[in-house]
């Protein structure tokens, strides 16, 4: 009998043309102007999908949708402004097969959101876990959220999740604790579901080194200088960085699954299902981190949980 690691290797590769039809199914994309984003849309609608692409800049969006064969729609989200994602979720109405958790932003400056959250977790995390919740009574399928590799140096600091104490410094820490927040509440929002008896799963997924403008708000000369000769020499395109999130979206996959790609330490490549670090499989930071986020954004857990009481989950 074929060991897991090459059965895995002698399994087909993975590619877009593998999904399934998704004709009738509506899709919400958060940041879906460009970068992996725009590239996961261009793909959910060639397969049948209605996309809604949730942006905070309507008109960028809307030249960009011209361009997307299928349906499109443009709808405004600030995931930096609680006020802009529960508006997003009131508005909402009718069922949402698939929520991808695509928009980001990497290294800015020291910021804050609306609601005075540092701004990468306030964005990356908080506006993402706020808009999951507020629209999961909807959800029948899938909510997907796209983590990074550089959770793996990250952790959670409780005493100062916002950074209002440590040094900011360029900012990567804070990216950091954003993306492992990403994992770490797709890991208890799975366990939450299934305590639920819901139908709905919840995935993560990672691009690798693709060539986007997720990098756009870096101030540092340097730290740009840097991501700039390593996207010039490792970096696979904006299409192929979707794939996994196409993957984890579409995929006959188990729940709390990670996808990102195969090859060169996981920058490149088809996508596969990946591990994760140790800090991002911990069962009991996931219910603290949800325990914080909820006081934080106000949000609730929307789904009754069968299998054991309220008090008993958090």
């Amino acid at each position: 009998m074929k060991n897991s690691t090459a059965a895995a290797a002698a399994a087909p590769v993975w590619s877009a043309d593998r999904m399934p039809s998704l004709t009738g199914k509506t899709i919400i994309v958060t940041g879906a102007s460009s970068g992996i984003g725009l590239e996961a849309a261009r793909v959910f609608a060639a397969r049948g999908a209605h996309v809604v692409m949730a942006v905070r800049n309507e008109a960028k969006a809307r030249d960009v949708a011209a361009t997307v064969a299928g349906s499109t729609e443009v709808r405004r989200l600030d995931l930096a402004d609680l006020s802009s994602v529960r508006a997003f979720a009131a508005n909402w109405s009718g069922d949402i097969h698939a929520l991808i958790n695509n928009a980001g932003i990497l290294v800015p400056p020291l910021g804050r959101t609306t609601d005075g959250f540092e701004l990468q977790f306030g964005t990356n995390h908080l506006g993402h876990f706020a808009l999951t919740n507020l629209l999961l009574p909807q959800i029948s399928g899938r909510v997907v959220t796209v983590a990074s590799s550089t959770h793996r140096s990250a952790h959670i600091d409780f005493d100062d999740l916002n950074w209002r104490t440590r040094p900011y410094r360029g900012g990567q820490a804070a990216y950091g604790q954003s993306k492992l927040a990403n994992l770490l509440f797709t890991l208890e929002l799975q366990r939450r579901l299934e305590a639920s008896g819901s139908a709905v799963i919840a995935t993560a997924a990672h691009p690798g080194m693709a060539t986007t403008n997720l990098g756009s708000s870096m101030q540092s000369p340097v730290l740009k200088a840097v991501a700039a000769v390593a996207l010039w020499l490792f970096a696979q395109d904006a299409a192929s960085g979707a794939a996994p999130t196409l993957f984890a979206a579409t995929a006959p996959i188990a729940g709390a699954s990670y996808a990102g790609p195969a090859n060169r330490h996981e920058m490149a490549g088809p996508p596969v299902l990946v591990g994760r670090s140790a800090a991002a499989s911990d069962p009991a930071v996931a219910r603290r981190l949800w325990t914080a986020s909820e006081e934080l954004t106000g949000v609730r857990y929307p789904l009754a949980l069968s299998a054991q009481p309220r008090s008993a989950v958090r």
